[in-house]
């Protein structure tokens, strides 16, 4: 069996920078990061958080599964074998396309993994639609509109994604979690990030 299909976000990055013809300084303008933040992501020499990938998401105007997968014909059936999903990694975690970057219809599934101590990001996120989450393994805290919810396994938790929210594993081992983006709007693209910091 083959091994997933490791994304690089940082050639990812620049190039849907470079086809939207936007300057580095430009991206940085639009997405609150430092050009130096956006060179050293682009170069590879670091992993964006998720809420980071949001906020890039949304300077671009694409959707988070931009970074999963070149713009293509969508179909109406997406079958993805395990050893073919689409991975994202980041600082102390692993986001994986379940064919949803790939799907005609307005849903997201992901598959998410955090070692101890991973999170989400410094920011808070905030998205249309609305999130489904199902804990797999290990615990997860998320956090949406000034209450924790901590999911262990086999806990769910269904929210609408314009409320603010984050998640991190606060346990001492793996965490994951199925998480599905789903009812959209066809002219929206669940990628909004809010400007409020988490505190620390």
């Amino acid at each position: 069996m083959g091994d997933a299909l490791s994304i690089n976000v940082g050639e990812v990055l620049k190039r849907l920078r470079e086809e939207k013809g936007i300057s580095l300084r430009q991206l940085a303008a639009r997405s609150g990061l430092s050009p130096n933040a956006l060179s050293t992501i682009e170069r590879g020499r670091v992993s964006p958080s998720v809420s980071t990938l949001y906020k890039l998401a949304d300077a671009l105007g694409v959707p988070i599964t931009a970074f999963f997968a070149p713009e293509h014909v969508r179909q109406p059936i997406v079958f993805v074998k395990q050893d073919a999903r689409r991975r994202v990694p980041f600082s102390r975690g692993l986001w994986e396309g379940l064919g949803g970057e790939t799907f005609i219809g307005r849903v997201e599934p992901f598959l998410l993994t955090l070692e101890s101590g991973g999170s989400s990001g410094p920011f808070n996120v905030s998205h249309s639609g609305h999130e489904f989450v199902f804990c797999l393994q290990g615990q997860i805290e998320y956090f949406v509109e000034n209450q924790y919810y901590l999911l262990e396994a086999g806990d769910s938790l269904l929210f609408a994604a314009h409320l603010l929210h984050r998640w991190r594993n606060p346990g001492k081992t793996v965490a994951s979690a199925l998480i599905l983006i789903c009812g959209f709007t066809e002219r929206e693209s669940p990628h909004r990030v809010s400007e409020e910091r988490v505190q620390s």
